[in-house]
C-alpha cells in the first residue's frame, strides 16, 4: 500500500494529544541489567516510572537496530500481500490466536467502534510433542506463517526470541525495583506467553472522531509490552491529570509500559497506563508490539512487598493465563463467534 500525498485531517478535540517533549516520559538505559554492573541504579528508575508512569522508553537494550529495521521490513511486506493471501491464515483459522486479523476485528474499547488496525500475531512456536501442548493448553501451539516466504519466518523467530530475552531482563530490574530477590520472576515467566503483533494503520483522512481510530484507549492485558514504532507516531498515553499526551517515537529506544496483570501483582503500586493509537501522519503507520506475558499456571496475586498493613489486597487473585483468555475473548470478533455457536 502506498503513502500518497497527505491529506488533511481535522482531529475532534477530545483526540488532540497534547505535544510535549518526549521526555516527559522517562527515558532509561537498561545496559547494566545485562551486565549486572550497576543493577540497582537502573532499578531505582525502573521504580520510579513504573510507580508515576506506567510508561518509558529503554535504550540499551542490546537489540541491533538492524534486526528491528528487517522485522518493519517483514511487516510491511506481508501487508501489501493481497488480501486473500492474508486471510488465508486468518486468526479464526488457528485454535491458539496465531494469525492474520482484518480491519475491525479487534475492539480494544468496548465503549467504541473497532480498531482501523490490521495485524498479524505471532507466539511460541509449540510442536505437537511440547508437554504444554499435549496437555491441551488454551494459546499453546504452532503458528501460522504465510506461505512462500521463509524469510518472514526466520526473522520472525529471530525477533520474537530476542524480545523474549529483553523481556526476562525487564522483569528482572522490576523484581529488584520492588525489593524482592532478583529472580523472583524467573520460574513465573520461563514458558511465557509472550506474543508478536504486527501492526498496519492506514491513514486518516478528513473529520476524525473517537470512534473510527486506530486503536482505542486500553490498558494492556499482560504484564509487560515492548513496542517498536516507526517513524509516524500516533502512540497517545493518558496521564494521571486525564490528558493524553504523545509518546513520539524515540531513535534507538523501546517503547515499554505495563499492563493489568503487573497492576494485579503489585497492588496498584505500578501503574497499568491508557493509551491509544491516532494516525493522522498521512502515511501508513506500522509497529510492533511485544507483549511478554507469565506462565499459564502463574498466579498473580499482590505480591508481599506491596501489602498494605491492615489493608486487603485491591484485586483477587487470578491465574495468568485464564486472564489473558478471557481478555482476548472479549475483544476479538472471531471469537465472539465462536462462543455464540
Amino acid at each position: 500500500m502506498g503513502s500518497g500525498a497527505l491529506a488533511e485531517v481535522e482531529l475532534s478535540e477530545d483526540l488532540q494529544g497534547r505535544e510535549v517533549a518526549f521526555d516527559s516520559i522517562p527515558v532509561i538505559d537498561i545496559s547494566t541489567l545485562a551486565d549486572g554492573s550497576d543493577e540497582a541504579a537502573v532499578a531505582a528508575k525502573l521504580r520510579d516510572a513504573a510507580e508515576r508512569v506506567g510508561f518509558l522508553y529503554v535504550t540499551g537494550h542490546g537489540i541491533p537496530q538492524t534486526m528491528i529495521d528487517g522485522m518493519f521490513a517483514q511487516a510491511r511486506a506481508f501487508f501489501d500481500r493481497p488480501q486473500d493471501e492474508k486471510m488465508a491464515v486468518h486468526i479464526g483459522k488457528w485454535p491458539v490466536h496465531r494469525g492474520y486479523f482484518p480491519l475491525f476485528e479487534e475492539n480494544t474499547d468496548p465503549a467504541m467502534t473497532a480498531d482501523l488496525k490490521e495485524g498479524f500475531d505471532i507466539g511460541r512456536d509449540l510442536g505437537p510433542d511440547d508437554p504444554e501442548v499435549l496437555a491441551g493448553l488454551p494459546l499453546h501451539g504452532a503458528n501460522q506463517w504465510p506461505q512462500g516466504d521463509p524469510s518472514f519466518r526466520a526473522a520472525a523467530d529471530g525477533y520474537f526470541n530476542a524480545l523474549c530475552r529483553l523481556g526476562a531482563r525487564l522483569m528482572r530490574g522490576f523484581a529488584i525495583a520492588l525489593d524482592l530477590e532478583p529472580d523472583f520472576f524467573a520460574d513465573k515467566i520461563d514458558r511465557p506467553l509472550a506474543q508478536l503483533r504486527l501492526l498496519h494503520y492506514p491513514p486518516q483522512s478528513g473529520h476524525v472522531a473517537a470512534k473510527t481510530i486506530g486503536c482505542g484507549a486500553h490498558t494492556d492485558y499482560g504484564c509487560v509490552t515492548v513496542l517498536a514504532q516507526d517513524a509516524n507516531g500516533g502512540l497517545q498515553v493518558r496521564n494521571t491529570e486525564g490528558e493524553w499526551i504523545s509518546a513520539p517515537p524515540v531513535p534507538g529506544a523501546f517503547v515499554v509500559n505495563l499492563g493489568d496483570q503487573m497492576a494485579r501483582w503489585t497492588n496498584g503500586r505500578f501503574q497499568a497506563t491508557p493509551h491509544r493509537v491516532i494516525n493522522v501522519s498521512g502515511k501508513e503507520r506500522y509497529s510492533m508490539p511485544f507483549f511478554f506475558d507469565p506462565n499459564w499456571e502463574a498466579e498473580i496475586a499482590c505480591l508481599p512487598s506491596c501489602e498494605i498493613p491492615g489493608e486487603a489486597p485491591k484485586f483477587a487473585p487470578v491465574l495468568a493465563g485464564p486472564y489473558l483468555q478471557s481478555r482476548f475473548d472479549a475483544t476479538f470478533t472471531y471469537r465472539q463467534d465462536k462462543a455464540a455457536l
